[in-house]
């Protein structure tokens, strides 16, 4: 095993219930996410899915909606749960990481700013080298108190808090130039 693991987070066609799939955004990150992926695959770098799960409605496994969305077709090494934002604490991941000696984690999937920042942030607290690869996530305005962050203002912040501080962010070309 690699000490390297890419990890593919909320990838799942839950979202196409909250009209995520009609974001313009979506065909650059069908081509990132899957350039990435193949890269990896070809490098033997492992794949994990991680999966966001809730109690009812389309994030429940019930909804038989807790699958990878339809243009992802790789093979993961492992498949893990998560009811809270990051996919380290609580979903048995981290337990499996240490037993593969794993110490560097490639970020993507989706939310840029919800669960790919926030297990960016708790990996690095927990000790791994996080390489967060913002065009292989993906992300949706916010509106708050009437202002639309829009999907670039969302990237940009994310980007900006982490680079340096809990992440290197990189393009897919760069993370799989660095990659053995």
């Amino acid at each position: 095993m690699s000490n390297t693991v890419l990890l593919v987070i909320d990838a799942q066609q839950s979202f196409y219930h909250r009209g995520y799939q009609d974001t313009v955004e979506m065909p650059a990150f069908e081509r990132s996410l899957s350039a990435l992926i193949g890269g990896c695959h070809v490098r033997g770098i492992p794949i994990v899915d991680v999966f966001h799960e809730e109690e009812d409605g389309a994030f429940s496994r019930d909804s038989g909606l807790l699958v990878r969305l339809p243009f992802l077709n790789h093979k993961a090494v492992k498949t893990v749960y998560k009811r809270v934002h990051n996919a380290l604490t609580e979903s048995g991941l981290q337990e499996w990481l240490q037993e593969q000696k794993v110490d560097h984690l490639i970020i993507s999937g989706l939310r840029t700013e919800q669960c790919c920042e926030t297990t960016a942030r708790v990996a690095s607290d927990l000790g791994y080298k996080v390489t967060f690869v913002t065009e292989a996530t993906l992300t949706f305005p916010v509106c708050h108190n009437r202002i639309t962050l829009s999907i670039a203002d969302l990237r940009h912040r994310t980007e900006a808090v982490l680079i340096n501080r809990f992440a290197s962010v990189q393009s897919v070309e760069e993370c799989l130039q660095e990659l053995p």
